[in-house]
């Protein structure tokens, strides 16, 4: 009897239908090439298929901490990818603090590029640039050299003007000769009036009392020369800070979503 009881009282096998559970979303260290990388990982039925590459400010600071950014790479399926690029200012020269042997914008293009492509099947221009303050600069200099791969991007406060550093001991100085061949590398005076990045925006509080005479410099310059973009150089609310920086975030969100859509 027990014997023809059994099946009713066994465990049931599972169905072949049940959802598999989704991925955790979660931030996770990685190293690329010997460099530390910071990843998210959304959680989401459909795996992701952009990308956002942030480029971080001067004091280092990631994204891993910050609930705001977090929230909205998640709510937009987006993965995050921040690398640690020192003090380098993200720029196409070689600086010590970044390596003595290959400039950030290079090792990017070099050696971040294809890890992303491996990892997640992903790659340009499904991969937009966001990034502040130095960072902001950065994700600047590099979609105006890689239009046609970035032509995505978005700043928040970015430091134009970095050549207003120069001469205080920082990696800049071993960078540049003087004050003025710092400034010839700025992007206001490295436009390409044929190849730019077809979806840029950027942002600076009028508060930002450093930074905000070159954004303004560079929404002059990008409108007299026919580039199309688009800029808020009049929402306040906190100055060069994360206050400003959080609050600015849905905003940059919205523009990027935008412009990936449409490759």
């Amino acid at each position: 009897m027990i014997g023809k009881l059994g099946k009713w009282f066994s465990s049931p096998e599972p169905s072949k239908d049940k959802a598999e559970p989704l991925p955790k979303a979660e931030w996770r260290s990685e190293t690329v090439d010997g460099r530390s990388v910071q990843v998210f990982q959304p959680s989401s039925a459909e795996p992701p298929t952009s990308a956002v590459l942030f480029m971080h400010g001067h004091g280092k600071v990631m994204l891993n901490d910050n609930a705001v950014f977090t929230e909205l790479f998640q709510k937009h399926n987006l993965v995050a990818i921040c690398p640690d690029g020192g003090q380098s200012w993200w720029m196409d020269r070689i600086c010590d603090d970044f390596s003595p042997d290959i400039s950030p914008q290079d090792w990017i293009v070099d050696q971040l590029l294809p890890f992303i492509e491996e990892r997640w099947n992903i790659e340009p221009p499904k991969i937009a640039l966001l990034g502040i303050s130095m960072g902001g600069q950065g994700a600047l200099q590099l979609s105006f050299r890689y239009a046609a791969q970035f032509p995505v991007v978005a700043a928040i406060s970015p430091a134009v003007d970095f050549h207003q550093l120069y001469g205080q001991g920082l990696p800049l100085d071993q960078m540049f000769d003087n004050v003025e061949d710092a400034r010839q590398a700025t992007v206001v005076l490295n436009l390409h009036p044929l190849a730019w990045p077809r979806h840029q925006w950027f942002c600076c509080d009028p508060a930002d009392t450093d930074w905000l005479d070159g954004c303004v410099r560079l929404g002059m310059k990008l409108s007299s020369s026919g580039i199309l973009h688009e800029r808020d150089l009049n929402t306040t609310g906190g100055g060069h800070s994360w206050d400003y920086f959080n609050r600015m975030a849905p905003q940059a969100f919205e523009h990027i979503v935008k412009g990936l859509a449409a490759y």
